[in-house]
């Protein structure tokens, strides 16, 4: 059994056994067994809804138990908790499968994996232009500098003078 902890806090285990699947296919209608012989692993790691729902499915039983809907569910799935989520999906989803079907899965998986990495570090070097170009923004609280006689505009204007009676 693998588990993941999300953005609150909350340890879910993942468990994939032939009723997990069947819960999933019947619920979603998506055969988690595409994942060694479909596109199903691509889906996953291009779709971050359709993996929180199939996470959702699989720890439903765990969800239910604490109250919690789908949607309470999900606002627990962003940014890392996402790519731990699904690395544990993966995990046992591997473990589930048959040696024959586990080498497949394992192939497919590693080519998302290189497709994946391939696709960031083209988008890294896209973006590399753009972060040096940009103008570095002060920290928050820090003023520019300033020089002598300039108003810093935290003090009032000083008060016209008076002609000397």
């Amino acid at each position: 059994m693998k588990a993941f902890t999300d953005t609150q806090g909350r340890a879910w285990p993942i468990v994939v056994n032939v009723s997990a699947v069947k819960r999933v296919r019947d619920l979603l209608d998506v055969d988690l067994m595409g994942v060694a012989g479909g596109d199903l692993l691509s889906r996953l790691a291009d779709d971050p809804v359709l993996l929180v729902d199939v996470l959702y499915v699989l720890c439903k039983v765990e969800a239910d138990a604490k109250g919690m809907s789908d949607e309470d569910f999900g606002k627990g799935m962003v940014g890392g908790v996402l790519d731990e989520a699904a690395s544990a999906l993966m995990k046992e989803l591997l473990d589930f499968f048959p040696s024959a079907q586990r080498a497949r899965a394992l192939g497919k998986l590693l080519k998302v994996m290189e497709t994946q990495d391939a696709a960031m570090q083209e988008a890294a070097k896209m973006l590399a232009p753009l972060a040096d170009a940009a103008p570095a923004a002060p920290p928050p609280g820090d003023s520019p500098p300033t020089k002598p006689g300039d108003s810093s505009g935290n003090l009032p204007a000083p008060a016209a003078s008076t002609p000397a009676a």
